[in-house]
């Protein structure tokens, strides 16, 4: 089993999102997807998430808000059954930096349909918003 975070930053009724274009072998290639990642050991959700956050983005988020927990079985592109602690924050620091992973572009939450991502998303997305 894998352990990940994902996490959604809120701000002027906009969502952060990262536009993965520049890893050729990507799963999550092409596709508009929030910031996260992977545990490293002795971590926490929250630190992993604020630590992948700020990696990815340069921002320090504080006080993210556990939105629930996603599990995704081995299937076509997972090698192995994952679960990835959901997070939103709206409080943050610093400046956005260039990101390895992508693009980084704040979205209109009422637009995310118009961008390709994964399809559960979208549902996902929908349940932090109501």
């Amino acid at each position: 089993m894998k352990l990940g975070t994902l996490c959604y930053i809120e701000q002027d009724n906009k969502y952060l999102m990262l536009h993965r274009v520049k890893k050729t072998d990507d799963i999550h290639k092409d596709l508009w997807v929030g910031l996260g990642g992977k545990f490293e050991a002795g971590e926490s959700p929250e630190d992993c998430v604020v630590r992948e956050v700020f990696e990815e983005s340069g921002l320090k988020i504080t006080s993210p808000v556990l939105r629930g927990v996603l599990t995704f079985p081995s299937y076509d592109f997972y090698q192995n059954d994952w679960y990835f602690f959901l997070f939103t924050a709206n409080d943050f620091t610093g400046n956005l930096k260039k990101s390895n992973e992508g693009e980084l572009a704040w979205i209109d939450k009422n637009r995310l349909s118009d961008y390709p991502m994964h399809k559960g998303d979208l549902y996902f997305l929908k349940w932090i918003q109501e």
